[in-house]
Order: C-alpha cells, then structure tokens, then sequence
C-alpha cells in the first residue's frame, strides 16, 4: 500500500487536473451551460469534465481505491476516494472565483488524505493524517491566533428550506459572539482558510462528505477541532452538520448550538 505521503500527492495531482480545466473554462466567458439540478443548485460539463480528469489520475495511481464522486456517484466504501470537482457551481457560472476543487482519501469514516485546490486564485493546500498540513509552497498551516473574537465562515442550507429555523437561531447567536462573519459560497475553501488561520471558525448544515473531507482534515492538521453540531468527530461526516475552527472557537459554538 502507497504511504500517505505518497497519496497525499496523488490526491494534489488530481485536484490539479480538475483545476485546469476549471482554470480553462473561466477564461472563457460566455461559453458554460448550467443545468439546474435543484432550486439554486447547479451543474456543467465542466463539473463532469474536470471530475473525470481527477478520477482518471487517482485510478492511474491508486487503482485498488474505491471512489465517491459528486457527479457521477458510487458507494460508501471503508477506503475511499471522495470528489467534489467544482465547489462553488454557482459562483463558477456567475464569474465569482471563489471556487473549489477538493480530493480526499477517507478510511473507516475519517479523512486521512486532503488536497484542496482555488484553480481561479491561484491557491493550493493538502494534508495527511499525523504529518500536518502545508499550502502549495510548502509552508506549515496553522489556525488562527487573530486577536479580536474573531471572524466566522458559514454558509446557508439553500437546498433545505426547513433547516432554517435552526440555522439562523446559531447564525444570529455567532454574530452575536464574534466579530463578524463572511459567506463565500465554496465550502472547501471556507475550511482551508480556518486550516491556513484566515477564519476562526465555519459552520454549515447538511453539507455532503465531498464538500468537508479534504478540508477538515485540513483543519485538524492545522490544529483545529472538526465535529458535527453535536460535539461527535465521526458523525460529521454523515451529517454533514459541521463545526471546525481553533479549540476556543470550536467550544463557544458548541455552547451556541447547544442553547
């Protein structure tokens, strides 16, 4: 079996070819087609392009490793690729950067392998279990040590009206305890600032296993906590009910979600 330093940079490898086609298609404006898979909640040939291009080089690399994809799908398997090859389809469609690539080895429910990719930002940041988490230059991440109460990452379940009420009761008590909070649109990459120090903290409902993996283990890399709202470090990535950012941070939610 490949060490994890090994698929560490299989996984960077195939974020980076979903990111080049990323990268190629922005800088051709006018040309995507979005469809609408839900209210808000979108695709395009690139999302299915660039997740074949990252899926041909972890199959290349790995071929022995099961693989869940947003697009093209599959089955949770106890060693697993997961894939989410634009996050931020709706930010890509408008012209907005803020847009993701992120690949992630998960074993037995936990990631143990994480690239995240900003194709449009020129950013990159990966991570394997136990040997910490570095952006592409190879400088350490670690989270933040801001002063002030810090600045909250979030985002908001669109896709789940009837998650709101619970939603916006932590949302308001957050912006109550911090200082501020932003909303980028690209889950992934909310969680590789936490991970590289430039947000406290982030907080979502609902989010799918491609969307957290890779980042979380960022964050934990990074010295961070990720659990779901109820305090459980596995049951996030069911769930997708997410809280990670530094300790403190991480207990003031747990406080706010609890109320």
């Amino acid at each position: 079996m490949p060490q994890r330093e090994t698929l560490r940079e299989l996984a960077v490898a195939a974020a980076s070819a979903a990111g080049e086609l990323v990268a190629r298609a922005h800088a051709r404006p006018g040309t995507l087609t979005a469809e609408v898979k839900s209210p808000g909640d979108y695709v395009t040939e690139v999302d299915r392009a660039a997740e074949q291009a990252a899926i041909r080089v972890l199959r290349e690399g790995a071929p022995d490793i099961a693989i869940l994809a947003e697009e093209s799908g599959g089955t949770r398997h106890e060693r697993m690729w997961v894939i989410d090859p634009v996050d931020g389809t709706t930010n890509f469609v408008r012209g907005f950067p803020v847009v993701g690539v992120s690949v992630a080895l998960v074993e037995e429910g936990r990631p143990v392998v994480g690239a995240v990719i900003a194709p449009l930002l020129g950013r990159a940041w990966s991570a394997a279990e136990g040997e910490g988490a570095m952006d592409r230059e190879g400088r350490r991440l670690s989270v933040s040590t801001h002063p002030g109460s810090g600045v909250v990452a979030t985002g908001f379940p669109f896709r789940r009206k009837e998650r709101l009420p619970r939603y916006l009761a932590v949302m308001s008590a957050a912006l109550q305890r911090f200082e501020d909070l932003r909303r980028a649109g690209a889950a992934s990459l909310d969680l590789a600032y936490v991970g590289a120090g430039s947000f406290d903290g982030f907080f979502e409902l609902g989010l799918g296993i491609w969307d957290i993996a890779a980042g979380a283990l960022l964050v934990r890399e990074a010295g961070g906590v990720v659990t779901d709202w109820a305090g459980d470090p596995d049951a996030v990535f069911v769930s997708g009910d997410i809280l990670a950012g530094t300790p403190a941070w991480h207990e003031a939610m747990l406080e706010i979600v609890a109320a």
